[in-house]
């Protein structure tokens, strides 16, 4: 099962703020710890959100707002893709992020099999995984 571990913006990240030397270091541990035991499956931070846009849907019309964004607790600063063998796993693993203060929400990825049986899914989706693959030199 593939989990999505969310990690909460902050006046900090929404501010700007890099981590600090030691942040980076010890997230870096993390990271290493995680990609040995085949836990990541991907992970980055993110800018603010002053540095981004929101597009909403109405009735079919898009309409985009650039950042920053006031609900900073509703907001994004970073994410991990991992592995795990259960939603229990993937709290474990999240509960040993080197945060002091700070807030991750997990969320469990949905598989195709989690749609049923679709031909056209299938098919769309093996084309995908053709050309999201790297190529070979």
């Amino acid at each position: 099962m593939r989990f999505m571990l969310i990690v909460k913006a902050d006046a900090r990240s929404e501010a700007g703020t890099l981590p600090t030397e030691h942040e980076l270091s010890e997230m870096g541990r993390f990271n290493d710890e995680m990609v040995k035991n085949g836990m990541m499956l991907a992970g980055e931070g993110l800018q603010a959100s002053s540095k981004g846009a929101r597009i909403t849907f109405k009735g079919g019309k898009p309409t985009i707002v650039d950042g920053p964004f006031t609900e900073t607790k509703e907001l994004v600063a970073g994410f991990w893709l991992i592995q795990a063998k259960s939603k229990q796993e993937a709290i474990e693993w999240a509960r040993r992020a080197p945060f002091v203060d700070g807030q991750i929400e997990i969320r469990q990825v949905f598989e195709l099999e989690d749609f049923g049986p679709s031909e056209a899914v299938d098919t769309l989706h093996a084309k995908h995984r053709e050309q999201l693959a790297p190529k070979k030199a």
